[in-house]
């Protein structure tokens, strides 16, 4: 008998995770504790059921922009090796009470060097969280693989450094780069020595586009950029015609990123919470999950979008009416796209995913 997709049901699941802002999954009680530690003061509230509705109601502002602000609050406390360490440490621990068993987390090092730490020093102490998030979790009977990508901030001049920040931690835990921040003004191709760089040394890079603007930025992403990922994507919808018949039509964008097999990082929640979309079920995952583009179940960030990855494949359940044939079809679509070796990928596939969904499909 097929299990029931309930909340419980879905966190036996096995997840993979591609789209996780490190500085955006705190925990509110981490947030005040690091506060008072390192003697910052700039916090909205001082009790963390407090603190989480802060977050989570200041970043539903219906515009990326806005959305953004909070964050300052999370960077200000992660300026020391000890908090980043704490925040990678328990980043892993939470993602594995939800069963996900691949991640791949990003976070911009040159938020993190205000109080002095070089980029390099940032870098190593958030692997240093990572490894030994995962040592735990291995010595407790889980399995959970924990990767870095390393973010530079578009409306910054700093991307090039941190793409050859990536090249030099890519063989201990950093397997990709991307830019993130508002996208408005600051389109993909102010970067390009950046990602030239990376296509230079046979490396892999996401970026976020066709969140908050419009084709044009999925456009350079692709075109000019050579991004093996889209973060968002979801303007997308704007090259796809659905007739009043039922038939639908691709655009020339959209037919090539289907044609390509180009992820979408797609963060039903935060999507709404900064006005890319106006509801769950008005989301274009499923016209983009139905017309069978590689859409993946994310994110974003936990803290500000108060979710996990089993409460994001949950909305798309309610939303869509889907069953566990296609969450394990959007697993397998983001281990596909990890930014891991292929025997990797495969193996997760095979040995741990398929395999327990087996368990739960009956």
């Amino acid at each position: 008998m097929t299990t029931p997709l309930t909340l419980d049901n879905i966190r036996r699941a096995p997840k993979a995770l591609l789209h996780d802002h490190l500085d955006g999954g705190l925990r509110p009680a981490t947030v005040l504790e690091l506060a008072d530690e390192h003697g910052y003061d700039g916090l909205p509230a001082d009790d963390a059921d407090a603190l989480a509705t802060f977050f989570r109601t200041a970043a539903h502002s219906g515009s990326l922009v806005r959305y953004l602000e909070p964050f300052a609050h999370t960077v200000g406390v992660m300026q020391t090796p000890e908090a980043l360490h704490r925040v990678a440490y328990e980043c892993v621990e939470d993602l594995v009470a939800d069963n996900v068993v691949y991640a791949e987390i990003r976070f911009a090092p040159e938020l993190h060097i205000d109080g002095g730490l070089s980029l390099d020093a940032v870098v190593d102490a958030v692997l240093a969280g990572f490894a030994d998030g995962e040592k735990a979790a291995t010595a407790d009977g889980h399995t959970i693989v924990v990767r870095c990508l390393v973010t530079a901030m578009r409306h910054a001049a700093r991307s090039r450094e941190i793409a050859e920040l990536a090249i030099r931690f890519r063989d201990k835990g950093v397997v990709g780069f991307d830019i993130a921040g508002a996208e408005a003004g600051y389109p993909p191709t102010r970067h390009l020595d950046a990602f030239e760089y990376m296509r230079n040394n046979n490396a892999r890079f996401t970026i976020h586009a066709g969140e908050a603007f419009g084709l044009p930025s999925i456009h350079e992403a692709i075109a000019f950029c050579g991004a093996d990922r889209l973060g968002h994507g979801v303007r997308i919808v704007d090259d796809i015609k659905v007739h009043d018949d039922g038939e639908v039509t691709l655009g020339r964008l959209a037919s090539i990123l289907r044609n390509k097999r180009v992820p979408f990082e797609m963060c039903p929640s935060s999507n709404v919470q900064t006005g890319s979309v106006d509801s769950i079920a008005e989301h274009p995952f499923d016209l983009l999950a139905r017309l069978r583009f590689r859409v993946t179940v994310n994110t974003d960030n936990r803290l500000m979008s108060d979710t996990t990855m089993s409460l994001e494949m949950l909305r798309l359940v309610e939303a869509f009416g889907y069953g566990w044939s296609d969450l394990e079809r959007f697993t397998i679509n983001a281990m596909k796209s990890a930014f891991i070796a292929f025997p990797e990928r495969l193996a997760l596939i095979d040995d741990v995913i398929k395999p327990r969904y087996a368990v739960l499909v009956g």
